[in-house]
């Protein structure tokens, strides 16, 4: 039972009233609230905050496709259940407040864009709204319109409820007074970019601003149209159970069409929209008025980045309205790797993305597909772009050694992509093979087997994020590289079971979801408590993100309670409650969100000693229904340079940081230390750029001068 003097705040946001779990969708929401707040701090460059806009638009996009489709299948689950009746209205009430929430954030949202538009005019960027912005504005438009759009365009129909239904999903149609309805390819972008040499200047056009001016005058229509915008759930799993290798591509193929025929669950729209329109339209799509709101000006707003894209580097750097180019670093052994297999036996090799260039981890996998002693090379692919050099190295690779690759076809919205990938490793020569069952397969693990003059030998890459080169300069991630025995025999025992279909089990080094991740946390966070509990030092720190396992939420409420020390750094939804007096006093949670999207994992047990990077997030889905490896740290320099760098320079954060109050709201840590402010994300930059100066992993960054003695 919660204190009663923080109910009347919290209650709104928790699953169940008196129950201190916060709803992950509730918290979601504010995350994306702390990331729209990003596209409005002064410190950030001009497109950067537009970009951090355009990610709170696709942020919403995927929530409106998975979170509340899901909340709505188990709202009517519960419907046909009058024993949970009480259950049933608090999701409605939860939902309720999603949607109310919503309407209120975009209206933050075009508050945001008005800001940036403005600002972004100063600098000869100009976002054209309308008729608004002047004539060249204007002619240049409709230049766009008339030569990239116009033709494109299938034949208007009449408007009837059904056609409407017909939407496919995040699929634009047109309707005006008239009833001519147009639907808008998929195919087409939403946002163009336009220059304009004699004024120097970049005008950047939404697809349906562009619709909306210029459409109707193609007719000769009196009057503008109303744009709208389905969302519908998008959310399928597929059971790989009884289904032969061969079959899987064509069955997850089959089962990617359901996006676009799925339940409606939210229409946008801009323009003005007529009552018969609407009330005919909310009939046909089974909507409620409240799953009906105006888009945030604009119904492509999270085209926006896209546009961005567009405007020349050159140009976004000259007028520092971004940030500079990351000075990504390659390791020193990484830059000449014919000596790395021998420096593995005498240390690991940490790697943080992008501070570190991903180019290192690419490096050394060129000189496995190279060394003719490699005999074997084993990879995961969960996200990977399909232009990584890493698919031709394996390709090759496969004329002279064997190639097994483990892909996951239904991370979700990559299933095309990686469709794709299977179809062309498979022509290499390269073995494949899926995750099975209800299990996605979500570890990030590299096997080689080189054979050596003492024997077979294991090398392993084992990291939190994708092996996707674009990410890896976006996202921040740790990776280690290892020539421990115990974790390459745990990595092959892995890969082997994986293969055959088997769930597998028994690790030493590594704890694997499903069968022993969750298990072997919560025994970990126990071993704290029994430390408290004899008056010896406890912590736990953990960096994830997202925690909503209500079983881990509740093993730390023990420990907080038992007077272990708790710092979590959480960046999405987190259901626990922090700060609660008899409760979790004891715990600390903050989030970071700036120029790189905070993608490790990390979880440290202090008095066990015990420290581990993983792929998993602390959710029920990480932890039971997919395949996920923690990864030990064993190198003590490594060990050292995590525990009292990374972690503690996370923890001081006080530019970036917010931390999460008793009352479940989000606030800017207070920065009452007489000492420099610090950044994060910059303080890591700074490290990795003087190559971990005065860090234990500085052996790893040998100066050239070093290597020549």
């Amino acid at each position: 039972m919660l204190h009663k003097r923080f109910l009347p705040t919290l209650r709104s946001l928790l699953t169940e009233p008196d129950v201190p779990f916060i709803h992950r969708d509730l918290s979601w929401l504010q995350f994306n609230e702390r990331v729209l707040g990003e596209s409005r701090q002064a410190m950030n460059p001009l497109l950067e905050r537009a970009k951090f806009l355009s990610i709170t638009a696709t942020n919403l996009d995927e929530f409106f496709m998975i979170r509340l489709s899901s909340l709505n299948r188990s709202i009517t689950a519960l419907q046909k259940k009058p024993e949970e009746s009480e259950k049933y209205l608090r999701l409605r009430e939860i939902r309720s407040s999603i949607l109310e929430n919503v309407s209120k954030f975009i209206s933050k949202q075009v508050e945001s864009l008005k800001l940036l538009a403005s600002e972004l005019g100063g600098e000869k960027i100009t976002i054209v709204r309308s008729c608004s912005s002047g004539e060249q504005a204007f002619i240049l438009g409709e230049a766009i319109f008339q030569t990239q759009i116009l033709h494109k365009l299938p034949p208007p129909s009449g408007f009837t409820p059904a056609l409407i239904s017909g939407l496919e999903n995040l699929q634009i149609g047109v309707i005006f007074p008239n009833d001519v309805v147009f639907f808008i390819p998929k195919n087409l972008p939403s946002s163009y970019i336009a220059y304009d040499g004699e004024s120097d200047e970049y005008f950047i056009y939404f697809i349906d601003d562009l619709i909306y001016t210029h459409l109707g005058n193609v007719f000769r229509f009196d009057s503008k149209p109303c744009l709208i915008r389905l969302t519908k759930d998008s959310d399928f799993t597929v059971d790989l159970d009884e289904h032969d290798s061969e079959s899987v591509p064509d069955l997850v193929k089959s089962n990617v069409k359901v996006r676009d025929s799925g339940t409606p669950t939210r229409l946008q729209y801009s323009g003005e929209f007529l009552e018969d329109h609407l009330e005919k339209c909310i009939t046909a799509l089974k909507l409620t008025s409240s799953e009906v709101m105006q888009a945030a000006d604009t119904l492509c707003l999270g085209s926006l980045w896209a546009a961005i894209g567009q405007i020349p580097d050159e140009i976004k750097n000259k007028r520092k309205l971004i940030y500079p180019p990351t000075p990504s670093m390659i390791p020193v052994d990484f830059r000449d790797v014919s000596l790395v297999f021998e420096r593995l036996k005498e240390r690991d090799y940490l790697l943080h993305h992008p501070y570190d260039s991903f180019d290192a981890y690419v490096n050394w996998i060129r000189e496995v597909c190279l060394d003719p002693k490699v005999t074997r090379i084993e990879q995961t692919i969960y996200r990977m772009d399909a232009l990584s050099p890493i698919i031709d190295l394996l390709k090759e690779a496969a004329k002279t050694k064997t190639v097994r690759v483990v892909i996951e076809l239904r991370a979700r919205f990559d299933e095309l992509n990686n469709l794709a990938l299977t179809d062309e490793l498979t022509k290499a020569g390269v073995h494949i093979a899926f995750g099975f069952g209800k299990l996605k397969l979500h570890a990030k693990v590299t096997l080689i087997t080189r054979l050596e003059d003492d024997g077979e030998f294991l090398y392993t890459h084992l990291s939190t994020g994708n092996y996707n080169s674009a990410t890896a300069r976006l996202y921040t991630d740790l990776a280690v590289i290892t020539a421990n025995q115990s974790i390459g025999k745990d990595a092959r025992h892995f890969f082997d079971k994986v293969w055959d279909g088997e769930i597998p089990s028994s690790f030493k080094s590594l704890l694997v979801a499903p069968t022993q991740m969750h298990k072997n946390l919560s025994s970990l966070i126990t071993k704290e408590i029994q430390a408290a509990s004899r008056g010896e030092k406890a912590r736990v720190f953990a960096k994830v993100n997202a925690l909503v396992d209500e079983g881990i939420i509740e093993d730390l409420y023990c420990a907080s309670k038992a007077g272990v020390k708790i710092d979590l750094v959480v960046r999405g939804a987190c259901s626990l409650v922090p700060g609660v007096k008899g409760l979790s006093e004891n715990i600390r949670v903050v989030s970071i969100v700036d120029r790189y999207l905070e993608h490790s994992r990390i979880y440290y047990f202090e008095n066990s000693k015990a420290l581990y990077l993983s792929s998993a997030d602390w959710m029920p889905r990480n932890f039971f229904s997919r395949l996920e490896i923690a990864f030990p740290i064993v190198d003590s320099r490594i060990y050292q340079y995590i525990t009292e760098t990374i972690i503690p320079t996370y923890m001081s954060d006080s530019v970036k940081a917010r931390e999460l109050t008793p009352q479940g709201t989000w606030i800017k840590r207070a920065n009452n230390s007489k000492k420099a402010k610090i950044r994060s994300q910059f303080y890591f930059e700074e490290l990795a750029k003087n190559e971990y100066m005065d860090t234990t992993l500085n052996q790893n960054y040998l100066l050239t001068k070093g290597l020549e003695k």
